[in-house]
Order: structure tokens, then sequence, then C-alpha cells
């Protein structure tokens, strides 16, 4: 049955994600553990800037998709035939752009990726058009998205013919270009957007990607089991890394009152979920330099998961303790990844880093305790 796309309450009560929703996140799963996997590659294979860059364009191409669904099925999923189609395609995109990335790592081959992104995109596109044509107080923010969108696709496919040379200027143009047409959208009428919504789906999104760096402690059980090389210390700090990482994540609620605080929230998401990433990608590469097949220096080893967690304790402190709170909560997180980027240069520094993950998430809730019970 198809019915009008009509826009939802932003108090509506019981917003959860759909089982649609939850499906949809699932096919990211395979897509970020592409990327995960080949970034870890690169990194063992000692050519960890290749990688890396490889690695942003290839996240990227997945997080904007998923962060454009997700806001506009706050808005206006009706879960109709239609809806559960349109999807559906998105889906197949996704899928898509997880058969393109190892491409992407070893020939900087990106017509895939690409591919599999404008299908996504076009799709979103029809979604919004639905939207345009059943609201009419959100026919000009519907058709701004719409329009904006199908304009990149044009020039994503245009970015493949540009010279070697010029191809990562014009995709970090094309980024900002991409991320600034919901600004532009929003600027006209406003979509019903659904705080508790947002902030559970990027808590879900958050938890699946998680679950890259649970695969790496995983990964560090298994060949040491099969090589007979003691990794269970590198396993065990690698849970504890993880373990902190989630608590610290979901220690403070997400506050989503204005437009411009959920954008900054989600657009600071881009790191937070890339650094997770990434940091799995780093504990693999770590068992790879520990079992004596890496080619890698140990300092840069390293640094794939000290610099990943440094930037995710920053941009957790920017989205949850740097513009409201006081006292030592306020500093304890940039403290923290300060401290962290120290241990690459250290002894043991996957082991001191998991001490130090472990201590700031522990020091994080007490002291978040002790601020509830003053107010």
């Amino acid at each position: 049955m198809i019915k009008k796309l009509l826009a939802r309450d932003t108090a509506e009560t019981h917003r959860v994600a759909t089982p649609l929703e939850l499906l949809f996140d699932l096919s990211f799963v395979v897509a970020v553990a592409q990327a995960a996997a080949s970034l870890h590659h690169a990194v063992s294979e000692n050519h960890a800037g290749a990688g890396l860059l490889a690695f942003c364009m290839a996240f990227f191409a997945l997080w904007l998709p998923w962060l454009n669904f997700t806001w506009f099925s706050s808005a206006f999923d009706n879960d109709d035939t239609l809806h559960r189609i349109i999807t559906m395609v998105q889906i197949a995109g996704v899928l898509v752009i997880a058969a393109g990335i190892p491409a992407v790592f070893e020939h900087q081959d990106y017509r895939i990726v690409v591919g599999g992104y404008v299908v996504i995109r076009l799709a979103m596109v029809t979604h919004w058009l639905r939207a345009a044509r059943d609201n009419p107080s959100h026919k000009a923010c519907a058709h701004r998205y719409a329009g904006g969108i199908a304009v990149m696709q044009v020039l994503w496919v245009l970015w493949l013919f540009v010279p070697p040379s010029l191809a990562v200027g014009l995709w970090v143009l094309g980024m900002l270009a991409e991320l600034l047409v919901p600004a532009w959208a929003e600027r006209t009428t406003a979509t019903t957007w659904h705080p508790h919504h947002i902030a559970e789906r990027h808590g879900l999104f958050t938890l699946i990607v998680l679950g890259e760096s649970i695969l790496a402690a995983t990964l560090a059980f298994q060949k040491g089991f099969d090589s007979g090389v003691n990794l269970i210390s590198l396993a065990a700090a690698s849970l504890v890394i993880v373990f902190s990482v989630w608590w610290i994540y979901f220690e403070a609620p997400a506050h989503l009152h204005n437009l411009k605080k959920a954008f900054l929230w989600g657009y600071a998401h881009l790191f937070i979920l890339g650094s997770i990433a990434a940091l799995g990608a780093g504990l693999a590469a770590s068992v790879d330099y520990d079992l004596h097949i890496s080619h890698a220096p140990g300092m840069t080893v390293a640094a794939f998961t000290t610099v990943p967690l440094a930037v995710f304790f920053l941009c957790v402190w920017y989205v949850q303790d740097c513009p409201g709170k006081a006292g030592m909560r306020k500093y304890l997180l940039p403290i923290g990844s300060a401290a962290v980027l120290a241990a690459t240069f250290g002894p043991a520094p996957i082991h001191v880093t998991a001490g130090l993950s472990l201590v700031l998430a522990v020091v994080t809730r007490l002291l978040g305790q002790a601020q509830r019970v003053e107010v």
C-alpha cells in the first residue's frame, strides 16, 4: 500500500528506530568492515599514508548517505511499500560501495564506489521528491535537498575524469559542498526531525562501528591460539579500549535542543565514527606487528590506535562536555587525548593506552554522577 509521505510530529512519543532502519544499518556493517580491513592491511604493509587517504574518502561515501537517510526518516518515514522499495535500492548502493572499497585501496580506482554512492543518493532524491509532493509546507526544503543532492551526483561522476593531481583537492571541495546542502535546505522550513530518534540512531550506528574493534580483539585471540604466540595481553588491552570508548560515548545523553546543535552534533559524528573504525584497523594492525608479519614501524602501528582514540576523545568532548560543562569534567577528555598521544612514544603503547582509556571512562562517570547529585 502506498500512502502519503506526511511529516511526522517532532514530539511523537515512543519514537524509536524501525526494523527497516536497523536493516539499513546492517548493510553498512559489510561496508565499514571492508574499509577497516583495507586500512588494517595498508598499515601492516607500511602504506599508511595512502591507506588513510583512501579510508577517509571511502568512509565519507558511507557516512553521509547514512546521515541523510537517518535525518529524512526521522521526519518523514511512513513505512509504506514505496518507501521500503526505495530504501532497498539504497541498501543495494551500500553493498556496491562495499564491493568497490578494495579497488580504492589497491588501485586508487573510485569508479565502483562512486557508482554505488550515486545509486544511494539518487534514491534519496526520490525520497525527498515524495516529501515535497505530499507536504506543501516543506516543499521548498525538500526541493532544495533533492536538487542539491542531484547536482552533487553529476559533479561526482565528473570528478572521476579529473587529473590525479587535482583529485584530492576537488574531493575536499565536493565533500564541503555535500555538507552545505542540508544547511542550505533547512534554511527554508526545517524538517520535523525527532531529537530522541536522531540520538538513538547515532548511538546504534556507533555500536555497529564499534563491532569492528571487537573483531580486532577477537582476531588477537584467534591468531594467538593458532600461532602459539601469547597475544592474550594485547587482546585484553583491545577489549579494554573498546569498552572504554563505549562507556565514554554513552555516559552523557545527547541534548539536541535546536537545529544548530543537531547539525554540529551530527557532523561531529563523521570524526567520531571514522575514528572508531580507524581504531579497529589500528588494533588489528597491532596483532600483525606482535606476530612479526607487519612491515610497518612500531610507532606507526601504535599511532593508528592512539591517534584515532585521541580524535574520538576530543570529538566526544566537543559534543558532550565543551558547550556547557563546568569543573574538571570540561577538561578531562582533552587531557586524556594528550596523554594517549604521548603514549605513542613510550613503551607498550597499546597497553598504556588501554589503562588511560579505562581511567578516563571511570573518572568521567564519577564526575558525571557528582554533578547530578549537586543538581
